[in-house]
């Protein structure tokens, strides 16, 4: 099986190309790594195929915010310029044009 290379990078603003959030990628998964459950819960008409990346991202829409998994099919790039206001992404990580990386840890072994 032939690897795909991600579209997307941790720290990328992305939003769902179907549903009304959006969110900063904090991990990625070459192809499908979640459960069985999490899986069989997708209605199949809409379940995405498993031989993708799938995302982890900070997400947030009107109500809440929350993390999310979500396939590369069902992204794509937010380029509002809005900052993502989730809770654990002012907390861990730091914005530089529009993009996301990891706060520096240098603090934590001394």
């Amino acid at each position: 099986m032939k690897m795909r290379s991600a579209k997307f990078a941790i720290g990328d603003v992305v939003r769902h190309r179907d549903f009304p959030f959006r969110g900063v990628i904090f991990d990625v998964d070459p192809e499908f790594s979640n459960t069985e459950e999490w899986w069989n819960a997708i209605p199949v008409a809409i379940r995405p195929a498993r031989d993708q990346p799938f995302y982890h991202l900070f997400a947030e829409n009107d109500e809440t915010d929350y993390v999310a998994y979500v396939s590369e099919q069902n992204l794509v790039a937010d380029d509002s310029g809005t900052p993502i206001r989730h809770p654990q992404v002012r907390a861990l990580m730091d914005v530089a044009n529009g993009h996301y990386r990891w706060k520096q840890q240098d603090t934590l072994f001394h």
